[in-house]
């Protein structure tokens, strides 16, 4: 909760939660279901629009809880047809939410699917060297509310569902762990969002014990390590977080990760010009790759202005992907979404400008 707004927010509460408190309070503990009937299915945004409910428990429930409706201040709108959204939240911090359209040549011209990336700090601590998000610093965690309502706010405003999660957006998921479970149980339940587990992706820049809880829980979601090197001396270079858990800590993490899942990980990896785009990188990478039997998903570099790094010429990105290839890793190479407004991979940051100018 903001100190804005001291009632929690609705989109915050699980089911067992609430029918506890509803019970607590003296209601019948059934009205839970039908309360995020209400909030989730039907999309109502004020407690009085809850007409089956009796006027007392709406009472309550608005005395409870609030609707915090993230603000939107700008929407950008990409050729690609991809969207980027600015959000105020109650104590004033700005946010970035993307919704992609899905890639005909992988899912056809007629696929519904929508992917959602979403943000899970305002700013970021983590540091990598090439990634906007972090060029201005990390101010505090996202509630689990406003981690579920991006989700309910851009579906709003685009008018359409969203189908697919991925947690790549401001901040590092895995160090707001704790919001990031309570959020991912609303957004998968049937009483919830109801988005399928296997829909969500969760990415980490390598925080490895928090990997290792994330394979604990029952959850089935997925898991994408930004790992951009495949050397210690070269993923040093450009993410801090190696020094803490250098690739052999990540890598036995992995494995744990995969070991309990039964699933395969994706292994993000940005190219950069003659910092980790070599050929030596590139087998690195594929024995890295096969030692966990990760995917890989090459980006090549995003510009973000105040950064040096340059993004690989494309033969010497395919010279790179054909080391992948002989070494039998699969392994795609992802031409970015939304980089004519700064909504592709490492350009979401943290807004600091007035309120007034962000909207102009």
């Amino acid at each position: 909760m903001s100190d804005a707004n001291p009632r929690e927010s609705i989109h915050a509460i699980a089911l067992p939660k609430l029918r506890e408190l509803l019970v607590e309070a003296g209601h019948p503990g059934y009205r839970g279901a039908q309360v995020l009937e209400w909030v989730y299915e039907k999309r109502v945004d004020a407690f009085e629009m809850m007409t089956n409910l009796p006027a007392g428990l709406r009472a309550w429930l608005n005395d409870r809880f609030a609707f915090h409706i993230l603000e939107p201040i700008r929407v950008q709108g990409s050729k690609d047809t991809t969207r980027k959204f600015l959000f105020r939240l109650g104590d004033g911090a700005l946010i970035e939410s993307v919704l992609i359209p899905a890639s005909p040549a992988l899912y056809g011209e007629d696929s519904d699917r929508r992917t959602l990336c979403v943000s899970t700090q305002v700013g970021c601590a983590y540091g990598c060297k090439f990634c906007a998000s972090g060029l201005d610093g990390w101010s505090r965690n996202l509630t689990p509310g406003e981690i579920v309502g991006q989700i309910i706010r851009v579906e709003a405003l685009s008018g359409e569902r969203v189908s697919n999660l991925v947690f790549m957006g401001m901040g590092e998921p895995l160090a707001n762990y704790k919001n990031l479970r309570s959020a991912l149980e609303i957004l998968n339940a049937p009483w919830g969002v109801g988005i399928g587990a296997r829909r969500i992706t969760i990415s980490t820049s390598g925080l490895a014990p928090q990997i290792r809880e994330l394979a604990e829980q029952p959850m089935q979601v997925r898991l994408a390590v930004s790992l951009h090197g495949a050397r210690d001396e070269v993923r040093q270079q450009i993410m801090p977080v190696n020094r803490k858990y250098p690739l052999s800590e990540l890598l036995a993490a992995c494995e744990y990760y995969v070991g309990l899942k039964k699933q395969r990980i994706t292994f993000e990896y940005i190219l950069i010009r003659e910092v980790n785009d070599t050929l030596e990188d590139a087998e690195a990478l594929v024995e890295v790759a096969r030692k966990v039997d990760a995917k890989v998903n090459c980006i090549p570099y995003n510009v973000v202005e105040g950064l040096a790094w340059v993004r690989p010429e494309e033969p010497r990105q395919d010279a790179f992907m054909a080391v992948l290839k002989r070494g039998k890793v699969t392994a795609t190479i992802r031409r970015e979404k939304g980089h004519d407004i700064e909504a592709a991979c490492g350009q979401l940051r943290r807004q600091t400008l007035p309120v007034q100018n962000a909207a102009n």
